[in-house]
């Protein structure tokens, strides 16, 4: 009797396993899919872009994706704490109703909205970084003057990245631009939903992506995305994570 209430616990323990792996993974699916379709020409994107051509692209990710990772546990936390103050069904199927929001509004502008908005936003983050003033930045590798580099000029080096004009510059202008985002609210509609784990490593994973492309790619990069392509995949697949919500339902 006892061996069979172990294995009745194992099964068990087995099955809330396996819901909790598919929970995660719907989560994480829907974070990646849904940053990576609304960050790729986002304005986050040309700021990393344009401070990667004339700055150390290594304090520009590092601030970078520090802003945009900490903006998605932010906002996982705030979806996470929604359905304490409002039943889960209606979370839910706001999240449906904001992805369907966002995906005919997207359409909608790029076929009535006109197809200078990437340029024009492209420019405007350009003059947004040009009007500053930065300083020469601490070149970091005359302070390395040994041929074994020891605990504290690595500390020297790793401290040179985190605490730069550039990487002070590139997290509080993407902390910024990010607050307020279709991506953010995305992100909290998600939480409120979804198992918040997989939305904070999937969201973070896309801004990683993205975030590491503009900063290799820079001005070629940003100069040459299709904005009208890039927002047609985006609202199609806002549209999509929408029609599935709704197929798998809120018990799912």
């Amino acid at each position: 009797m006892t061996r069979k209430l172990r294995l009745v616990d194992s099964l068990e323990a087995v099955q809330a396993m396996t819901w909790d792996s598919s929970s995660f993974m719907s989560g994480f699916s829907k974070s990646f899919g849904v940053i990576l379709a609304s960050e790729i020409g986002d304005r986050t994107f040309f700021i990393a872009a344009i401070l990667a051509m004339t700055n150390p692209r290594m304090s520009v990710f590092a601030g970078s994706i520090c802003a945009l990772g900490t903006m998605t546990i932010l906002s996982a936390l705030m979806g996470l704490a929604a359905p304490n103050l409002v039943p889960k069904i209606y979370t839910y199927y706001a999240t449906i109703t904001l992805f369907f929001l966002f995906g005919f509004k997207t359409l909608y502008d790029v076929y009535f909205g006109g197809s200078a908005d990437e340029n024009s936003e492209l420019a405007e983050v350009e003059e947004e970084i040009n009007s500053d003033v930065t300083t020469p930045l601490v070149d970091s590798e005359a302070a390395v003057d040994s041929k074994k580099k020891s605990f504290s000029d690595t500390m020297h080096s790793v401290a040179s990245v985190l605490f730069s004009e550039i990487f002070i510059k590139a997290f509080s202008m993407n902390f910024l631009a990010e607050w307020g985002d279709r991506s953010q609210i995305a992100t909290i509609s998600l939480a409120s939903s979804e198992n918040v784990f997989g939305v904070i490593i999937g969201g973070i994973l896309g801004h990683s992506i993205c975030t590491g492309a503009a900063v290799v790619g820079g001005r070629h990069l940003a100069a040459h995305i299709n904005g009208k392509t890039v927002a047609i995949i985006s609202g199609c697949v806002f549209i999509a994570f929408g029609a599935l919500s709704i197929y798998m339902g809120p018990d799912a």
